[in-house]
Order: structure tokens, then sequence, then C-alpha cells
């Protein structure tokens, strides 16, 4: 609990911070989670009985971390998740590109489906059954040789989107083996969830949150990433 980082916490939400690897939520490999991790923060802090409540609000894939809000109520909860639907819920995320995009801007458009058998993501076309329409925006902030620092703002939440629409550009992820193969470079998945803002489902409050991803790592120490968003501004 010691390693528990807690940006934000009122009677209504928490916003915490997911590191790497770590699921969302509770998953087949069994393994702690945030979910998890906070209820059980909550319970040891104001020594609560019996089950907590917290909702789970949005998802980072396990590789990916950054900031998390969840809530303490189901009525906060509801109100978050209306948020998502209506587009009032922001988020945006750091990664490293393997190599440049030929854009520097651009909105990206896909169908992907996906493959439960091997919890896989692909392209496809929007007839395909079960398709979902997948769409970003990115925003290369700065380079260092072959690689790119960069800025994607979802407007869609579909599982493994960043990963597999960028590399679908021929820009994978650096460290995503699993979509861009040997160009993907190996390495910590180098996505991170750094922005959030949403309403405050309580207070009505505009809620930001900003937090760099960890510089001790490649290829992040790479970059001065605080600098980089500063001066740059995404104009889509």
């Amino acid at each position: 609990m010691e390693d528990t980082v807690i940006l934000y916490e009122d009677n209504h939400i928490i916003v915490a911070l997911k590191p790497q690897n770590i699921p969302s939520q509770e998953d087949d490999s069994k393994d702690k989670d945030m979910l998890t991790i906070l209820k059980e923060y909550i319970k040891e802090t104001y020594h609560k009985p019996g089950n907590v409540y917290l909702g789970l609000v949005h998802r980072l894939d396990r590789p990916t971390g950054g900031v998390m809000v969840f809530a303490k109520s189901s009525k906060a909860a509801g109100r978050l998740s209306e948020q998502m639907r209506s587009g009032d819920f922001e988020k945006k995320y750091l990664t490293v590109l393997s190599s440049c995009p030929k854009e520097k801007k651009a909105v990206l458009t896909n169908y992907l489906k996906k493959n439960a058998v091997n919890n896989m993501v692909y392209i496809s076309s929007a007839a395909v059954d079960g398709a979902k329409m997948a769409q970003l925006d990115y925003t290369v902030l700065c380079e260092q040789g072959d690689l790119a620092l960069t800025e994607v703002r979802l407007h869609t939440g579909r599982s493994h989107q960043i990963r597999v629409q960028m590399n679908a550009i021929g820009c994978p992820v650096y460290g995503d083996m699993r979509y861009g193969g040997d160009k993907a470079k190996k390495g910590y998945l180098a996505l991170w969830a750094y922005y959030l803002a949403f309403t405050h489902p309580v207070t009505g409050e505009r809620m930001v949150f900003k937090v760099q991803p960890p510089k001790e790592n490649n290829p992040w120490s790479l970059f001065d990433t605080e600098n980089c968003v500063a001066v740059v501004k995404p104009e889509i």
C-alpha cells in the first residue's frame, strides 16, 4: 500500500497513478490489480468494515501506466460514465514511436476487431461482424533520431487502440513487440496516460491532472517530456 500514489481524493472520487504492468481490474492472471489495491487502501485508511464500493470508470491496458479516476459512490460512477459517453471525459497519452510518422499531425480512423482467443486486435472493415470504429488524433512533439515523442488523444476507447492504429501507419509504439515485431525495439512499452480531465461528478468543478512518464526508464529518458508538451500546442 505504501507504493500507491494517490493524486486526489474526496468523498466521491479517487484519482490515482497506475504503474505499468498492473491490471486495472482483476484478470485471469489473478495478479494484484488497481481496483483491489485501492479498495484495500480505503478499507485500511478509513477502517471500513465489510465490502468497500469502488467504481471502475475507465481502464488502462495492463502494460500502460498513468492517471486513472475511480468512483467512491454509484452516483459518482454513473455521472463519470455519462461524461465518457458525451465526450466531456478527456484522456491524452504520451508515447514514443519507433519511427516518425510522415504526417506530424493527423486523425486516424479505423475499424478494429478483437480476437478473444489470443487477445489481439486487428484492423478490419466496417462490414465485419463485431468490428468497432476507433478514432484518435496524434501530434509529434519531439524527435530523437528515429524515435518520435508523440501526444495521442483518444476519441474512442477501444482495446489496444493506440498500439494497433499507430502500428497500422508503420510507426509502432516503442517496446510493443506484440504488434510491431522487431521494428518496435525491445524495452518497456512506451505508452503513458499523462493527462486526464473531467467534471467533478458532485461539485461541477473541472478537474485536470497531468503526470509525466517515469524519466528513469528508456526511452522516456531521451526526451524532456514536460518541455515538449508545453512548447507544442496541438491544433486538431
